[in-house]
């Protein structure tokens, strides 16, 4: 029987459409966006620009920032900078606005870099605080103190649903400053922050402090309202012999407050904490790392105490990826994944952020931990066990965006776009997240990458539950 060319054409459409759809669901679909955001240069918002603005005042505080202060989440590190004399070393804090019951003495420190002498640089813990609580908090001497607010996360449960913001490579351009914006918009609860957050290193002499003042005093606006959890990249390093400044991390390590201790961890670079039904770990993609380093010794031990009964969500954070198909800065990560990628996947990693390449990537969950080059075992492999990678160093800063990507893409990249945003994670319960890459799109909040993830530890649990109650073995996978 003849068919006409004419039938032929919406039979073939609706073939091609179903391909399509089979692609996507197993994941074999791959995406190079071509979007490019071009409306502002990447350059430095001027210093007097009202983002940077000092508060009114005399010494009044400025700076302000918090951050997880315990394993746990119930303490947060408050941080502040009084600029011209030591000031009060008090927080004051309460349940009630203006009402503040209780206090807690900080601690002080200042240092120079170059001729540049910091301002007082004030940390001070508040623990013994209530879960799923809103606190006021009040910094500062008579009429130049300033006060705030935070939230408390949820007591550590499997099922606490909580949104996190994952921010990289910030900088202080207006780039940065829409992706700031942006973020404050999109409900998200606390930032997990990538690496690499002033760019002062990239200007000279005095002008790499002040330049880290004008950061503290932009940033202020969402950190000191909730927590952002730091961890450190290569332009935290900042060493300068041609200005006398040989001490890697100097400026880092005396701005940033990390609750290291809590998780055992003998160094502010590396450390974990617990929030929510998240369990989260921040590696140093610039301190030693191979075997027996104090690095590797910490890792080793500290997956051993995640309890995915408990927080049942796997997050690593660093800064240098460990996947990347992108031209700029391409395996960088591989050292630290040949030591690191059998411990992610046999603890069943459920994410990995990273930034440090300006570009958004995602992949599928993959593993290389069978690399053997002369067996001809040299590529990625489909492996149900692995994290899906995250590249996330667009947040906008002045060195512009990484916009060439290795063609074609790899089989393990699943979405990649070079152009600047950040991404909320919206954990709902022990099985279940919504992920979104949000692109700044030309002054707008656009949602351009979205998937729903599945949990590795739960949903493969509930799956052996399911098939133990019908009496059925699980099928054994090779990987």
């Amino acid at each position: 029987m003849a068919v006409s060319f004419a039938k032929l054409v919406p039979l073939f459409q609706i073939m091609l459409y179903l391909t399509l759809l089979l692609s996507l669901n197993n994941g074999t679909a791959r995406i190079t966006s071509r979007f490019i955001r071009t409306e502002w240069p990447s350059a430095d918002i001027p210093l007097h620009n009202k983002v940077f603005d000092i508060p009114k005042g005399h010494n009044a505080p400025q700076q302000v920032r918090i951050t997880q202060g315990d394993y746990d989440g119930k303490a947060v590190i408050i941080s502040w900078v009084t600029p011209n004399e030591l000031g009060s070393n008090r927080v004051q804090y309460g349940k009630l606005e203006k009402k503040y019951d209780s206090s807690a003495e900080g601690t002080v420190t200042n240092y120079t870099f170059y001729k540049y002498k910091s301002g007082y640089i004030h940390h001070c813990l508040v623990d013994d605080l209530e879960y799923d609580t809103k606190y006021y908090y009040k910094i500062g001497d008579g009429d130049s103190s300033r006060e705030f607010w935070f939230q408390t996360p949820p007591k550590i449960h499997p099922d606490a649903p909580y949104t996190f913001g994952i921010i990289g490579d910030l900088g202080q351009t207006y780039n940065s400053l829409s992706t700031l914006k942006h973020y404050m918009q999109s409900g998200g609860q606390s930032v997990l922050f990538l690496g690499d957050l002033s760019y002062a290193d990239r200007y000279e002499y005095n002008d790499v402090g002040i330049r880290w003042d004008s950061w503290g005093r932009f940033i202020e606006q969402s950190a000191a309202y909730q927590p952002w959890i730091w961890s450190a990249g290569n332009h935290e390093i900042e060493f300068m012999p041609n200005m006398g400044e040989v001490i890697p991390f100097k400026s880092y390590l005396h701005r940033i407050a990390t609750p290291y201790t809590a998780s055992k961890s003998t160094n502010p670079l590396w450390y974990a904490i617990r929030r929510a039904s998240a369990h989260i770990i921040v590696l140093s993609s610039y301190s030693p790392y191979v075997k027996y380093t104090p690095q590797w010794w910490w890792l080793r031990e500290e997956l051993k105490k995640v309890d995915r009964e408990k927080t049942p969500w796997l997050i690593v954070l660093m800064h240098v990826p460990l996947y990347s198909s992108n031209v700029v800065h391409y395996m960088e990560g591989e050292s630290m994944r040949a030591v690191f990628e059998s411990w992610f996947v046999h603890s069943r990693v459920d994410f990995i952020f990273a930034g440090h390449v300006h570009a958004y990537e995602r992949s599928y969950r993959i593993s290389n931990i069978h690399y053997n080059f002369t067996s001809g075992d040299r590529y990625p492999v489909p492996d149900k066990s692995a994290p899906v990678y995250l590249t996330v160093g667009d947040g906008g800063n002045q060195e512009g965006l990484a916009g060439r990507f290795l063609d074609p893409q790899p089989n393990y990249s699943a979405f990649r776009e070079a152009s600047y945003g950040h991404s909320t994670l919206e954990i709902k319960n022990r099985t279940h997240a919504f992920y979104h890459w949000n692109r700044n799109d030309d002054g707008n909040k656009v949602t351009t990458d979205s998937v729903v993830f599945h949990n590795q530890y739960w949903s493969n649990n509930l799956r052996r539950r399911k098939l133990k109650k019908n009496h059925l073995k699980p099928r054994v996978e090779v990987r």
